[in-house]
């Protein structure tokens, strides 16, 4: 039998219930600062902070742009990090039964370390990447590439699990096998970009994991 891939699992929104709680910062923000952008949270979700800056905020001060940064950085720092329902429950299930996994998120290292203290997930993963491993964020496919590369794989023997189009893209053009999760993005606006797509992990089967995967 051929083994099961490598599950590499996005943070926000495929194992963290907190996409809405950005929502209400970036959008917020996004008129505070004057950008002009419709629906802005949507637009960045799955990237970094500093590749919000240099897209988005190039043409303001660095003065100004720090300003933002210490904004984001505080906002983040009193959130609450629900799970997705399901999500814990799968990670655990899958290292049952022998499968290896990774983290790879664009969030900080500082924030893992909140995330970490709030959950007890750290040891599931056998590697972790945070955007202070990388210096080209999703939707580059840097990160899971690094991913494969910490576990000795070929990356088209990984299972990545997105929800944002940029993430999506990134383990995409990784060489990846792709399931989107509709917890950001309607499940129609995915179907043509991913293997198959699935409202969230809840309920999802080893069987599921296998038949994806293999």
């Amino acid at each position: 039998m051929q083994q099961p891939k490598i599950a590499l699992f996005d943070l926000d929104g495929v194992l963290l219930n907190t996409e809405p709680i950005y929502d209400l910062f970036w959008n917020e923000a996004s008129k505070r600062y004057g950008l002009g952008i419709d629906n802005f949270a949507r637009l960045i979700k799955g990237t970094t902070l500093p590749y919000i800056m240099k897209k988005y905020f190039s043409g303001y001060s660095e003065e100004f742009r720090q300003q933002v940064i210490r904004e984001s950085n505080a906002y983040e720092e009193t959130m609450p990090f629900p799970p997705m329902p399901g999500s814990l429950e799968f990670l655990r299930m899958l290292k049952e039964h022998g499968v290896r996994t990774g983290l790879v998120t664009s969030s900080t290292a500082s924030k893992m370390e909140r995330v970490f203290s709030q959950l007890p997930i750290e040891k599931q993963f056998d590697t972790i990447v945070t955007a202070d491993r990388i210096t080209r964020g999703k939707p580059d496919p840097m990160c899971y590439l690094l991913a494969a590369k910490d576990l000795n794989v070929d990356p088209a023997d990984c299972l990545v699990f997105e929800d944002s189009f940029n993430g999506i893209q990134a383990g995409t053009d990784a060489g990846m096998r792709v399931i989107g999760l509709s917890t950001s993005n309607p499940a129609e606006s995915l179907r043509d970009k991913v293997y198959e797509v699935i409202p969230d992990l809840q309920g999802k089967t080893f069987e599921d994991y296998l038949r994806w995967s293999v």
